[in-house]
């Protein structure tokens, strides 16, 4: 099992250590990028990805290493901490690159079959916002499933969370990582997700957007096949 961490923060507290504890449980391949440290580009609104190309985004080259790292992955663990009720600044502007992946534009295949988990820690509040951020993104790429796990950690470092929240905190990483490992083999998109990508392959049909269309088209999505079907080591199902 591949997992890719994406932390909205580039220093090590309570996020951090919460989602290493749930990736180490996956006892797989982890991979880890850091923002900004590892990506610092802000959306210039050039609708280029939308329009033509990503590759044709002025921050390609330096997102590529994490598009490379979300593409390789079975699991994708978005991680941040609130900040003002929200995901950071860094996780956003991250987010932001990768609007030409959601099923309204050229969402990508593989995504079909992977599982999300976002996580999220505050001191007090503010967890359920800043998780819907980044489940909108996994959601509208057409991730399988989407885990979220918000903690009030009532302090400002890892080091000074009372022990007996750490032992629920470890159980709770536990339970998410029995439901991953469970459904590692056999993952599918629940019917909500369907359903959406069933609206959007109605409307790229009216080709909208040439480039969309195209893509669309190419995978044979505007037709009958889907992108959770057919995949390696997979059996069509009816309907």
């Amino acid at each position: 099992m591949k997992i890719t961490m994406i932390h909205g923060q580039s220093h090590k507290g309570s996020t951090y250590h919460i989602a290493r504890m749930l990736a180490e449980k996956l006892d797989g391949e982890i991979l880890e990028f850091f923002l900004p440290r590892d990506f610092d580009g802000i959306c210039v609104g050039c609708t280029n990805c939308f329009m033509k190309s990503e590759t044709l985004c002025p921050h390609y080259e330096q997102l590529k290493p994490i598009t490379e790292g979300i593409d390789q992955a079975d699991v994708i663990i978005l991680a941040s901490p609130v900040y003002v009720f929200h995901a950071t600044g860094a996780m956003k502007a991250l987010l932001d690159h990768y609007g030409y992946r959601f099923m309204v534009h050229r969402p990508e295949e593989s995504m079909f079959e992977k599982q999300a988990v976002c996580i999220s820690t505050a001191a007090g509040a503010g967890m359920k916002t800043t998780n819907k951020d980044m489940a909108d993104s996994t959601f509208f790429w057409g991730a399988a499933k989407t885990y979220k796990y918000g903690v009030a950690v009532a302090a400002d470092s890892w080091d000074t969370v009372k022990p007996e929240l750490k032992k629920r905190i470890d159980k709770k990483t536990t339970a998410i990582a029995d439901k991953i490992m469970k459904h590692a083999d056999c993952i599918k998109p629940g019917i909500k997700t369907r359903a959406f990508f069933h609206v959007m392959r109605v409307m790229q049909k009216n080709g909208w957007n040439e480039t969309d269309a195209a893509y669309w088209n190419k995978k044979g999505w505007t037709a009958k096949k889907r992108p959770w079907k057919n995949q390696p080591g997979t059996m069509e199902a009816p309907g």
